[in-house]
């Protein structure tokens, strides 16, 4: 039975939606059990004068009462209710706020917009891989946060009074995508990044998160259309002319783009754009989580982890019962193999991670079945919360996995946008020859092997003898080398002194 006071909940009340997550603490992380979002739209209620009217305050409280019941059964400590851009703004505030507290029955909390970076930057430390230093950006309905920090610490933190809501209803209130509209919110939200603009470059990143819905939005189409994960400038230009295109924003039709994301797309990608250009950023990448997850780990007390995914792994390998140590064979095989072939394959470190991360797995699926155990194990990549892992890097996990042994399903490691196709098949062709090799579960079996490459041709190099001494893992080779072969990879098995 489930105890409420394992049970936590964070609410917050931005321009454009109303958000509510509950969780439970498992292993050091969270399980979400609950996400309930609504389309509130609060900023567009406001008047030229920032006086909230009473259609968006009833929005509001429509939601909150749906919100109420689930709120119920979990201790009030641990429950925070918070507001952003909209209720910091308008002038009646109180009236809202007074109502939505006796609704929930939990103090609502409206925090400036350097706390809210604060605990997006948390939410994205909490759950997002990559390198430790980072620059978040989270565009909201009335404003957008920056972050730059490393690891737990953020250590800038920036609130700009633009959003998707305000953007749409100053910009495109004809709504029309015309590119005098688009260049219109563009220059607007560049003059406002230009006085913070030095401050966040001269400190510098490795790697920028998005944290918003516009960032989900990409991330949605970019996989709709078969393009890899990582959002550029030239992939958002390309879209902003796809949207002029279609003219009015209610004929905008992007494969990809849900018709729930449709209205506030173009001005969330104008700032968007703008950012991108100010700060000169080469390439973003969706978080796994922000506000809200900022919120619950701050009840918490976890402490940040250098390597969210080497947490979940972690997690995973103790909740399935999964051999470490044959996941470290596997893995010192594999990285072993990819040493000898990077450079002929231009297997890049982000490619050795992943391999790594996909031995460490390779098993899970036994946790189901032995009997196609690579397809239980596909499936529970696919559909377990992951954190740190975008849905890209847990698409290609699960192929490499559904792929570790038996006939190779090229299709899926094409379909697949982590990475480019011939660097997944590489990989693939790499861990099923470091599963054969390890199959014994011995360290004192593991032979001295060299792979060489050439051309698409693999030469598999085995001291003089070996095979005849390993008569299973010799015949477990010989089918490999046919499997990979209907596959188009030729693969030869030889002896050399």
């Amino acid at each position: 039975m489930l105890s409420s006071t394992s049970q936590y909940a964070a609410i917050d009340l931005g321009s454009n939606s109303f958000h509510m997550l509950v969780v439970r603490e498992v292993a050091g992380g969270i399980q979400t059990l609950a996400r309930i979002k609504r389309k509130v739209r609060l900023a567009a209620g406001l008047d030229s004068e920032n006086i909230l009217s009473d259609e968006a305050m009833q929005r509001g409280w429509q939601c909150l009462r749906l919100f109420s019941e689930r709120l119920q059964d979990i201790p009030r400590d641990q429950i925070r209710v918070v507001a952003t851009a909209t209720l910091r703004i308008a002038r009646n505030a109180d009236v809202f706020i007074e109502t939505a507290e006796r609704i929930l029955g939990r103090p609502v909390q409206i925090i400036s917009g350097e706390e809210e970076a604060r605990l997006i930057y948390q939410g994205v430390a909490h759950t997002t891989g990559g390198p430790d230093r980072r620059l978040v950006v989270d565009i909201g309905g009335g404003s957008t946060e920056l972050a730059v920090g490393r690891g737990a610490r953020a250590e800038s933190l920036i609130s700009l009074p633009m959003g998707c809501v305000t953007w749409l209803e100053r910009y495109f209130t004809d709504r029309s995508l015309t590119r005098e509209n688009f260049e219109r919110a563009e220059q607007a939200a560049y003059e406002m990044l230009l006085p913070v603009a030095g401050k966040l470059k001269a400190q510098g990143w490795q790697i920028c998160v998005g944290a918003s819905g516009t960032v989900q939005a990409l991330q949605e189409i970019m996989v709709a259309q078969g393009m890899d994960e990582c959002i550029t400038l030239p992939k958002m230009k390309q879209l902003r002319q796809r949207a002029i295109q279609c003219g009015k924003l209610e004929e905008l039709e992007i494969p990809g783009l849900t018709l729930e994301r449709a209205l506030v797309f173009p001005s969330g990608l104008s700032i968007l754009i703008a950012i991108f250009e100010t700060l000169n950023i080469d390439a973003m990448m969706l978080a796994g989580g922000a506000l809200r997850e900022g919120l619950i780990y701050g009840m918490l007390h976890l402490p940040v982890e250098h390597d969210v995914r080497r947490r979940t792994i972690r997690n995973l390998q103790r909740r399935y019962q999964l051999d470490t140590d044959q996941a470290l064979r596997v893995f010192q095989l594999a990285d072993g193999f990819v040493r000898q072939l990077a450079p002929a394959w231009g297997l890049n470190v982000r490619c050795a991670e992943l391999l790594e991360l996909a031995c460490q797995l390779h098993e899970i699926g036994l946790s189901v079945d032995f009997r196609q155990s690579e397809q239980h194990a596909a499936y529970l990549i696919r559909h377990l919360d992951l954190p740190g892992f975008t849905p890209a890097q847990k698409r290609l996990l699960a192929v490499l996995l559904q792929n570790q042994s038996g006939p190779v399903d090229l299709p899926a490691l094409s379909q697949q946008n982590a990475i480019p196709p011939a660097q997944a098949e590489y990989l693939c062709r790499i861990l099923r020859l470091a599963i054969i090799f390890a199959s014994r579960r011995r360290d004192d079996t593991l032979p001295a092997v060299r792979l060489q490459v050439s051309g698409n041709e693999l030469h598999v190099v085995l001291p003089v003898g070996w095979l005849e001494t390993h008569p299973l893992r010799a015949e477990n080779l010989h089918q490999e080398s046919l499997w990979q072969s209907y596959a188009h990879w030729p693969v030869f098995i030889e002896e050399s002194e």
